[in-house]
């Protein structure tokens, strides 16, 4: 997938809106302060509606953790480092065995979390269909070694554990959440807030944990509606139908003004990757020559109205470690000149609807790449319908988005499956020695300022390549009223969203 969330094509703005609003207007009239009176409950919109039933096994997951209703043994801060959740604290015994100790907490249903719920959770995680992606490339094994103590043992040498154990698919539930082989969230999570209501695809209901272990929630609830429009979520905040609007689309923000519109940096990776393994890009000269012609400015400016940051290399300013720990690119061909470019066959660049800005990337890439040489025929459709011929090499050139902290929140798991010989994602088809190795090297890094040194390495190996040419990094937007919502949280790694600080002053 292009990024972490399913993308659906939005219904027309007036039909969403008018969903959109009807909810809302139902939630606000009967329910607009809490019980006691004391704060007004939350309106907020979310971009993607739910595709599994509110499922943590899926998507869903991070719609569930966005709305701080689910909780993992850990939780992550702004360096994707790992930080006591559920787990007050825990030690590696050895490569592949980790102890965990948990916390004075209990489920929202009233039950205790104990070593049992935890090899419950994890044991179920392990065992779902489809099996969620992050566990993909790894097995683990809990068992619990006293009531508040989990042993959990790795098929290999993992060090990622704790950031693993920090995703959305691997929440720690009450055995009432279990039945029929699903796992239901509903009234069984740990987070400041509760589940309570879920109508489909259209609108869910949360209130208040009142037993949350940690500092409760400042709003009474939350009444949330799902809109895959983003014009019409725009419109919700404008009209102030909503406090507040995931997602802004860059076309609304000079729109809405500078109190609605809050940026910041993120983990994704709009990037060009170009076929190395047939056709014209085969030749390392030529992916050369198309990386020269690539102007990222001309991208922020002319596509993103300036809410992008220039390419700085795999890994952008989302990721706050990386800039100083970069190096050069290494063993880079020199470019092919216009002339010889100009003998080349025709090229198919690619790129998909669901981003709506990526069109708009290709159009604008297509005119610098002609303008050194290339001959470039556009393909354009939904992803759905691109991505296995994408990863099956059938185009010469491919423009996507991608959240390159992906499962664990460290690029390893990025740059081993986009650009390894073996890669599950590898569209630029690459395989090379030197990148393999330096993947390697990384994933055997003791430690955290190893592994992001070596990972930037890898970093250098692959845009020596010239696998992928970044074209820019991405920032999000988020609306809220800042004179009136407190507490919203910008995440460059988009887990959170709504945290129990989240308030309507």
């Amino acid at each position: 997938m292009p990024t972490s969330r399913t993308r659906r094509s939005p219904l027309p703005v007036i039909a969403v809106a008018a969903a959109l609003l009807l909810p809302l207007a139902a939630c606000s009239s009967s329910s607009g302060t809490g019980a006691s009176g004391d704060a007004q409950r939350l309106r907020v919109v979310m971009a993607f509606p739910p595709a599994q039933a509110m499922s943590p096994y899926g998507d869903d997951a991070v719609t569930l953790s966005r709305l701080a209703v689910i909780e993992g043994l850990t939780t992550l801060d702004r360096n994707g480092a790992a930080k006591p959740a559920l787990a007050a604290s825990w030690k590696q015994e050895n490569p592949t065995t980790w102890t965990f100790t948990l916390r004075d907490a209990v489920f929202q249903d009233g039950g205790k979390v104990d070593a049992d719920a935890v090899v419950r959770s994890l044991t179920a995680a392990s065992k779902a269909s489809p099996l969620p992606r992050v566990l993909s490339d790894t097995t683990l094994k809990a068992t619990a070694t006293g009531e508040d103590t989990v042993r959990i043992v790795t098929g290999e040498a993992d060090p990622l554990l704790p950031q693993r154990l920090a995703n959305p698919s691997l929440t720690i539930l009450s055995a009432g959440a279990y039945k029929n082989g699903k796992a239901d969230p509903a009234g069984h999570a740990t987070g400041p807030f509760t589940l309570t209501d879920v109508k489909g695809a259209v609108a869910a209901t949360l209130q208040r944990n009142a037993d949350y272990w940690g500092d409760k929630a400042k709003a009474p609830g939350v009444d949330v509606t799902f809109a895959a429009d983003g014009t019409a979520r725009a419109n919700a905040l404008r009209t102030k139908a909503v406090d507040v609007a995931e997602y802004v689309p860059i076309s609304q923000a000079s729109l809405l003004g500078d109190s609605y519109v809050h940026e910041f940096p993120s983990a994704r990776t709009n990037g060009l990757s170009l076929n190395t393994r047939r056709g014209v890009f085969a030749d390392p000269a030529v992916r050369a020559a198309a990386r020269e012609a690539v102007d990222s400015q001309a991208l922020v400016d002319g596509v993103y109205e300036g809410r992008a940051d220039t390419a700085r290399g795999l890994l952008g300013p989302g990721i706050p470690w990386a800039a100083e720990k970069r190096t050069a690119p290494t063993g880079r061909t020199q470019a092919a000149s216009r002339e010889d470019v100009a003998k080349t066959k025709e090229i198919v660049l690619a790129t998909y609807t669901n981003r709506p800005e990526l069109p708009e990337v290709a159009t604008l890439v297509q005119q610098q790449l002609e303008k050194r040489g290339f001959t470039v025929k556009q393909v354009v459709r939904d992803y759905a319908q691109m991505e296995a011929d994408a990863l099956a090499g059938k185009y010469d050139a491919f423009i996507q988005a991608r959240n390159t902290l992906l499962d664990t929140a460290d690029p390893l798991s990025y740059l081993a499956s986009d650009f390894t010989c073996d890669g599950s994602f590898n569209i630029s088809q690459l395989c090379d020695k030197r990148v393999d190795a330096a993947v390697n090297k990384a994933g055997a890094a003791a430690g955290t300022d190893a592994r992001h040194r070596a990972e930037m390495t890898a970093e250098a190996a692959v845009l020596g390549a010239d696998a992928l040419v970044p074209l820019v990094h991405e920032r999000f937007v988020q609306g809220y009223d800042d004179t009136r919502v407190e507490g919203v949280a910008l995440d460059p790694m988009e887990r959170t969203l709504i945290t129990a600080d989240t308030r309507v002053g």
